[in-house]
């Protein structure tokens, strides 16, 4: 399941990309690397729980921080 999850955040990063949106894409590329490297380890079930339930709430926080105080809508056109 860590291995989807990373091809969809590295699907996200090259949209955020051809979007001209480097920071979010680089948030996304990050995830992918993480989803990547964990999808091969060989963690019980409850662990892998555990990892992506710290995933979600570090990534929540912070892209909800960078879309609510850093990102400014339009501002590149």
């Amino acid at each position: 399941m860590f291995k989807l999850c990373g091809f969809w955040t590295g699907i996200f990063a090259v949209m955020f990309y051809i979007g001209d949106m480097m920071t979010p894409s680089l948030l996304m590329l990050a995830s992918t690397g993480f989803f990547i490297l964990f999808g091969y380890l060989k963690l019980t079930e409850r662990m892998y729980l555990y990892l992506f339930g710290a995933y979600l709430m570090v990534f929540m926080v912070g892209f909800s921080y960078y879309t609510n105080f850093i990102y400014v809508p339009g501002a590149g056109h």
